[in-house]
């Protein structure tokens, strides 16, 4: 692979980037890693990128940066300078450079805003020389290799041919349930909460039970709300598993191989799939006006003025429940990339997964090198990796396992590592 695109430019776009950087100055080989992005670099971490606000904290720890967790065991006599080199690029040398790094250890290690992580990210695409394209990518075509189109700000457009091919991010965050002035979007919502321009309400729902759902309950506690009720279908508000025994799946997914596919699905519905940070949760059981509402939103209708959204469980008839203001935060949509693929594109992934683009099949055929199966062009999706490779991909927490695993030659991986992990789709 001599050139590699990336769609985002994120943590694992940077991941990836920072180490082929590294690769090349200790003497491996390493593709050109061309970025294309819409906004700018950390742009999902930004109020622009529709996701945040910026000033909400990470959920993750920053320690778990680009290079986290610094075992790139696998180069033979490289090994210890790729992980020296990496440290170059990490959360403590960006706070030494800023000189606030003695600040924060005084402050307990406190989780920074989403701007701050975007600046971080900033700083290591300045310090590698990332090469980036700014552009929305508007098609993906396959033959040769990849080529995709991007569409720049000033409506010129932009062609990036590459050999390997990564998506990363959650897509679009303009995305409601409905079309209806009193119902928002995570996008909308954030732009009318950073203008302190939120519509007045007493009844708010909000949709959604992950880290999307628990950022703007995090902001809405902070205004003048009578209640505010929290929609999923699980059974109850979940917190996001924090001991040693969770975080080291996601650190180092060696186990997850030896798991069965039911215990893999129950640790990422435990640990990461709908469910809030410690941080979040903590903040949310001092506040009355927080309650969480089980089912599926089926129906959205106008009442009054109101929202009427009718839920639906299993073993209950629907119940239709009025609001005042509702916010869709159910996050990105993991498949979204495939709106940009022609043709033959969709083709010959259709080949590769054995049928339908299901999200469960396009699971299911994630490799040990995070991409799928069976193209003779690569396509990485770490985003979709979690069942197949192990939890940590699809989040901050392996960004260093993730680049090695992409940028590994294959000659250099064991037969056990490279042999598919099992996960089959009938």
């Amino acid at each position: 692979m001599e050139t590699l695109a990336v769609v985002g430019a994120g943590p694992k776009a940077l991941a990836v980037a920072a180490k082929a950087h590294v690769l090349r100055e200790v003497g491996l080989p390493a593709p050109r890693v061309v970025v294309v992005e819409a906004h700018t670099v950390g742009g999902n971490w930004l109020p622009s990128g529709g996701w945040t606000d910026g000033q909400h904290r990470l959920g993750t720890s920053p320690e778990k940066d680009i290079g986290f967790p610094y075992r790139s065991t696998w180069a033979r006599g490289h090994s210890k300078a790729i992980n020296e080199s990496m440290t170059a690029y990490g959360w403590t040398a960006f706070l030494i450079e800023r000189g606030t790094y003695a600040e924060w250890i005084d402050r307990g290690r406190p989780s920074p805003q989403h701007h701050v992580w975007a600046k971080y990210l900033q700083w290591v695409a300045h310090r590698i020389e990332l090469e980036i394209v700014f552009g929305t990518v508007t098609s993906v075509a396959a033959g040769d290799g990849w080529r995709l189109t991007a569409r720049g700000a000033d409506g010129a457009e932009h062609g990036v041919a590459a050999d390997g091919l990564m998506f990363t991010g959650p897509g679009r965050s303009t995305k409601a349930l409905a079309k209806h002035p009193r119902v928002l979007s995570i996008s909308e919502f954030w732009e009318l909460a950073g203008k302190r321009d939120l519509p007045v309400a007493s009844r708010v729902a909000v949709i959604g039970g992950g880290e999307t759902a628990g950022s703007a309950l995090d902001e809405l506690v902070r205004h003048e709300m009578l209640s505010i009720s929290v929609i999923s279908p699980m059974a109850t508000l979940y917190t996001r598993g924090e001991s040693y025994f969770e975080n080291s799946l996601f650190s180092d997914p060696v186990k997850w191989a030896a798991l069965s596919v039911e215990e893999r699905r129950d640790v990422i519905r435990r640990t990461d799939r709908g469910v809030f940070s410690v941080r979040v949760q903590e903040s949310l059981l001092g506040d009355n006006r927080v309650h969480h509402m089980q089912g599926r939103v089926v129906r959205v209708a106008e009442q009054d003025g109101a929202v009427a959204l009718t839920l639906r469980n299993e073993l209950r008839p629907d119940q239709v429940h009025a609001f005042d203001l509702v916010i869709d935060a159910t996050g990105g949509r993991p498949l979204w990339f495939l709106e940009l693929f022609d043709t033959d594109a969709a083709d010959q992934l259709e080949l590769a997964v054995g049928g339908q683009l299901t999200q469960p099949r396009i699971e299911a055929s994630i490799g040990y090198d995070l991409a799928v199966s069976g193209m003779d062009a690569k396509l990485y999706l770490p985003n979709l990796a979690a069942l197949a490779q192990g939890p940590g991909f699809p989040n901050l927490s392996c960004l260093g396992e993730l680049s090695d695993r992409v940028l590994r030659p294959e000659q250099a991986r064991p037969r056990a590592e490279a042999r598919r992990a099992g996960v089959r789709v009938r």
